[in-house]
C-alpha cells in the first residue's frame, strides 16, 4: 500500500459496507459483531485489507480471475483510450476492439471461428443453451432439445444455467429448474469406489466413466439429446482432472449420436491450465462451444464469450426468407468495448512474458509441494490439478476416504488467512464432499510465492489436524 489510508480513513466504508452491501457466498449474521474484510489495493500477487495487511492471493481474486496480477497499468490505459473514443454500442453493430480481439482469440482455437460477446460466464452458457435449443426446433421439430451436463461440474448462478448445475447443494432451495436437463456421473477416479468402479484405474476407469455418459444417451434417446456440457478440469467441485481415455471416448460418443459439445472454459481457459490457452487443448478434442470468462481479462472489466464453431453458426444463417432464422438475442453489456480492450492487451501480456511456460512450471512445482505435504498429514487424501489450478483433498481416513468436515476445511482456509496467504475451498457445492482446497495463483508466480503458500497450507493443517 502507498501509506495513504489509514484503519481511520477507512471506518465509514467499513459501516457503510455493513449497512448496505449484500456479499457473496457469506452468512451475514457474523457481521452484526464483526467487520467484513474490505480489499482495498492489489499489486502483482498480493493485497491489502482495510487495516494495511498483506495477503498473497492463493486464488486469484478469490474465484479464479486475476490471471495476470493485480496492478497492471497497461491493461488500465488500454481501457481508458478505449472508453474516451467509445464506451459501448449494441452488440448489433460492430466495434474496433471487439473485432480485434475476436481474430486474436479465434487464431488460438484451431477450429472455432465465431464470438459472441456476453458479460459474464453464466450468460456465455446460458446463450450456447439458446443456440441448442433453437437448432433442436430448426432441424429437429424441437426433440432434439436435451442438454447433458456433469454431476460436480458447475456453469452458473441463473436458473437457467443451474438447471445445468452439477453441485447439487448449491442448487437446494432454488428450484424448479428449467426441462430438459439431464446429469451424467462425474469423472473423479479418486472417487471411483463410490460409483462402483473401485476395481477401475487410469485408462480403464476414464474410459468406463465416459461409457456411463453413453448409457444416459441411450437411455434418454439420442433423438433426445442435443448437447454435452462439461467443464475441461471441473473446478468448484473439486479440481477433477479427467483421467487418461476420457476426452477421446468423449468425443467418439458426440460424434456417433450427433451431439453438439459444449466445453466450459470460464475457468480454465486463458491459460490458467498451463501449455495451452485453453483446458479442452490438453486432450485433442474439436468441441462446438466453448464458453470463457474470468480470465478474459483477468478481470479489469467483465467480458464474456461464447465461441462456436462455423458448423453451428451457419446454422442461423441458412434461410435468410425465414424471419425466425438468425440467433434472436442480445447482451446488453456484450456490447461495452472496455472488456475486449482489456482482453486484447491481457492477451498481449500472457505472450510477451511467456506466462503459460510460467503456467505450467510453476504448477508442476506447486503440483510436487504440495504432493509433499502427504508424507507430513495424514489428511492429505489426494493433490489434482493442471498448470496453477490444483486442488487438495482432505480425508480423515486414507483407507476409507471419509472426507474431513466442512467445518475443519474452513478452519483451513482461516489459517492460511492467519499466515498471510488466502486460499480457497469447495462451498456448499456437493452434498458431504466439500473438503476439497483449491488453490489457483496468478500465471505470474514464482518459486518463492509458490513456496510461501505451500508453507502455510503446511503450517495450517498442522494446527488445525494436528
Amino acid at each position: 500500500m502507498d501509506g495513504t489510508l489509514t484503519q481511520n480513513d477507512l471506518s465509514h466504508v467499513v459501516e457503510a459496507d455493513k449497512a448496505h452491501v449484500w456479499h457473496h457466498l457469506l452468512q451475514h449474521k457474523a457481521l452484526e459483531t464483526s467487520d467484513p474484510r474490505i480489499i482495498v489495493e492489489g499489486k502483482g500477487m498480493r493485497v491489502w485489507d482495510q487495516h494495511g495487511r498483506e495477503f498473497i492471493d492463493a486464488v486469484s481474486g478469490a474465484v479464479w480471475t486475476v490471471n495476470v496480477g493485480y496492478g497492471r497499468r497497461s491493461i488500465v490505459d488500454a481501457m481508458s483510450e478505449q472508453l474516451m473514443k467509445l464506451n459501448y454500442f449494441a452488440g448489433s453493430a460492430g466495434s474496433v476492439p471487439g473485432a480485434l480481439f475476436a481474430e486474436k482469440l479465434i487464431d488460438k482455437m484451431p477450429g472455432m471461428s465465431r464470438v459472441y460477446y456476453t458479460n459474464s460466464g453464466s450468460e456465455a452458457n446460458e446463450k450456447a443453451f439458446k443456440m441448442v435449443r433453437q437448432i433442436a426446433h430448426k432441424r429437429y421439430g424441437g426433440r432434439k432439445h436435451k442438454i447433458l451436463f456433469r454431476e460436480r461440474d458447475y456453469h452458473g448462478g441463473t436458473i437457467g444455467a443451474m438447471s445445468a448445475g452439477g453441485q447439487l447443494e448449491r442448487n437446494l432451495q432454488y428450484g424448479p429448474f428449467a426441462p430438459g436437463f439431464v446429469m451424467v456421473p462425474h469423472c473423479l477416479e479418486y472417487r471411483a469406489a463410490d460409483q462402483g468402479w473401485g476395481d477401475l484405474s487410469g485408462e480403464a476407469y476414464g474410459e468406463r466413466a465416459a461409457n456411463a455418459i453413453e448409457e444416459v444417451i441411450l437411455r434418454e434417446g439420442p433423438d433426445t439429446v442435443g448437447a454435452l456440457c462439461l467443464e475441461p478440469v471441473t473446478a468448484g467441485g473439486g479440481v477433477i482432472v479427467p483421467p487418461v481415455g476420457y476426452w477421446q471416448r468423449v468425443q467418439e460418443i458426440c460424434r456417433r449420436y450427433d451431439i453438439l459439445l459444449h466445453i466450459d472454459e470460464v475457468v480454465c481457459g486463458v491459460g490458467r491450465t498451463g501449455t495451452h490457452w485453453f483446458g479442452y487443448q490438453h486432450y485433442g478434442i474439436e468441441p462446438d462451444f466453448v464458453t470463457m470468462a474470468k480470465g478474459v481479462a483477468s478481470g479489469y472489466a467483465a467480458i464474456a464469450c461464447c465461441v462456436t464453431n462455423e458448423r453451428v453458426f451457419d446454422l442461423f444463417k441458412d434461410d435468410p426468407s425465414d424471419p425466425l432464422n438468425h440467433f434472436r438475442d442480445i447482451s446488453t453489456f456484450g456490447g461495452c468495448t472496455a472488456g475486449p480492450a482489456a482482453a486484447l492487451e491481457n492477451m498481449r501480456i500472457i505472450e510477451d512474458e511467456n506466462l503459460l511456460e510460467n503456467c505450467t512450471a510453476m504448477g508442476d512445482y506447486m503440483y510436487e509441494s504440495l504432493g509433499a505435504l502427504a508424507d507430513k498429514h495424514a489428511v492429505v487424501g489426494d493433490v489434482r490439478g493442471k498448470g496453477l489450478f490444483l486442488g487438495v483433498e482432505l480425508v480423515a481416513d486414507r483407507d476409507t476416504k471419509t472426507p474431513v468436515s466442512e467445518a475443519q476445511v474452513g478452519a483451513t482456509v482461516a489459517g492460511c488467512a492467519a499466515e498471510g496467504v488466502i486460499i480457497g475451498a469447495s462451498n456448499r457445492s456437493c452434498p458431504g464432499l466439500n473438503n476439497v482446497l483449491c488453490l489457483a495463483p496468478a500465471l505470474i508466480s514464482t518459486r518463492d510465492d509458490i513456496d510461501q503458500i505451500v508453507d502455510a497450507v503446511d503450517k495450517s493443517l498442522g494446527k488445525v489436524f494436528g
